[in-house]
């Protein structure tokens, strides 16, 4: 392979931020799709790396149809906030997934996230992806231990050097200098491994809540000092998708992102991409036509709860969590915490252990919404708080639910 060879495949794989344009026209989409087709077209150059499967005739394995496997396309490419032009851009990109080279770690955690990928009922096409990438080192799913498994990691490392795609999972302790989380034949403390992990990687994807914020490991009192890998690096480029655990879909986006583009999504300030983490959970939420019209369940099994009322008196955390699962679900997209009768839990804010995690009455929570505020009772919050908070719940249903109130109450009397 020539220097000038060489050079361009380092380029494919020298993640950069993505470049937010605020006037976002035709003349944008133009240069950007131009720019994508470039970059697959370099990748298509490329052997699929430890001879990986080819992806289409993975998806005929498995009994997919084409037709099914081009609705994936369009439905990717909304969620990643793409035109419609962009989707054959995106099937092509998906069967490309297999010249990307992938490092997983896990440090302190309870493997939720990997879980997640594995214990599907039945092939999705998410699935497939992450089945077909070049999956180099991931203690869960390895047959190697010990100083073999040592020795696989370093090889990776030192093979896809600047090219591979490092995903974490798990929080990583910074108490006694390190030593409440070793790891490997070497006793190597989880925040040295990180480091050195991470030293040559294109870019980090922190996935589950233990590796963006902390998670449960860093709940009060937090005696190990656990903190996220955004506490820990710096100088890489980082992107965050947390949730407890994170949705395989979202961690697909990111991937395919950067297969896409060679960049890292569009982040918000908690590096989160915001085509997965830019919609709050209460403005998609299927039980918000019962919350603008001031129709709650009061308690756990009443006449509200039969009729899948809203959950945010009885302590739901929707109108405070930034997340995209109340549009693209779980288990195969069939359903979520919330459409089950479980109020959200805030899984994917920071500290969301001990701020989100309880089912008290929001009217006793006295906690703030990063929008503004909901620290009242339903009625209070839709009458004074809302407006000037600006977070879009129509206030005419609370207004007419207090209404309704007062007349009752002036009846009684």
């Amino acid at each position: 392979m020539g220097i000038d060879r060489i050079e361009s495949v380092k380029k494919l794989f020298t993640a950069q931020s993505a470049k937010v344009d605020t006037n976002r026209g035709d003349a944008y989409y133009a240069e950007l799709y131009d720019r994508c087709q470039a970059r697959l077209d370099e990748l298509k150059k490329l052997k699929p790396l430890n001879n990986r499967r080819d992806f289409l005739a993975t998806i005929e394995d498995e009994g997919l149809e084409r037709r099914d496997f081009l609705k994936w396309a369009s439905a990717t490419t909304a969620m990643l906030m793409l035109p419609a032009s962009f989707t054959p851009l995106v099937a092509e990109a998906a069967t490309l997934m297999n010249r990307v080279p992938v490092v997983w770690i896990e440090l302190s955690d309870c493997a939720g996230n990997s879980e997640a990928l594995l214990r599907s009922d039945g092939p999705k096409i998410d699935e497939i992806i992450l089945d077909i990438i070049s999956l180099e080192f991931h203690e869960t799913l390895q047959a190697a231990s010990g100083h073999q498994a040592e020795k696989q990691m370093e090889e990776a490392i030192e093979h896809f050097k600047d090219k591979y795609l490092l995903f974490v999972e798990g929080a990583i302790p910074l108490g006694m200098d390190g030593q409440y989380g070793t790891i490997g034949a070497k006793g190597e403390t989880f925040v040295d491994h990180l480091k050195r992990v991470s030293k040559h990687a294109a870019a980090i994807v922190a996935v589950g809540t233990c590796a963006t914020y902390g998670g449960i490991p860093a709940a009060a009192p937090n005696p190990t000092d656990a903190v996220g890998v955004m506490d820990v690096i710096k100088g890489k480029p980082l992107i965050n998708i947390p949730a407890c655990p994170a949705n395989p879909s979202n961690m697909v986006g990111v991937i395919l992102h950067y297969v896409l583009t060679g960049q890292v999504p569009e982040l918000d300030s908690l590096l989160r991409p915001k085509f997965a983490f830019g919609y709050r959970i209460h403005d998609n939420c299927e039980r918000r036509a019962h919350f603008d019209a001031g129709e709650f369940v009061e308690e756990w099994g009443d006449e509200g709860a039969k009729n899948n009322f809203c959950l945010y008196k009885v302590g739901c955390k929707g109108p405070m969590t930034f997340n995209n699962c109340s549009i693209i679900r779980y288990n195969e997209g069939v359903n979520w915490p919330v459409g089950v009768g479980r109020g959200c839990i805030g899984c994917s804010e920071p500290d969301f252990w001990d701020k989100y995690a309880y089912e008290r009455p929001m009217a006793n929570a006295h906690i703030k919404a990063p929008t503004g505020g909901v620290e009242k009772t339903v009625d209070e919050f839709g009458l004074g708080l809302l407006t000037a908070a600006g977070i879009g719940i129509g206030i005419h249903a609370a207004a007419s639910a207090v209404a309704g109130k007062k007349e009752s109450e002036k009846e009684e009397a």
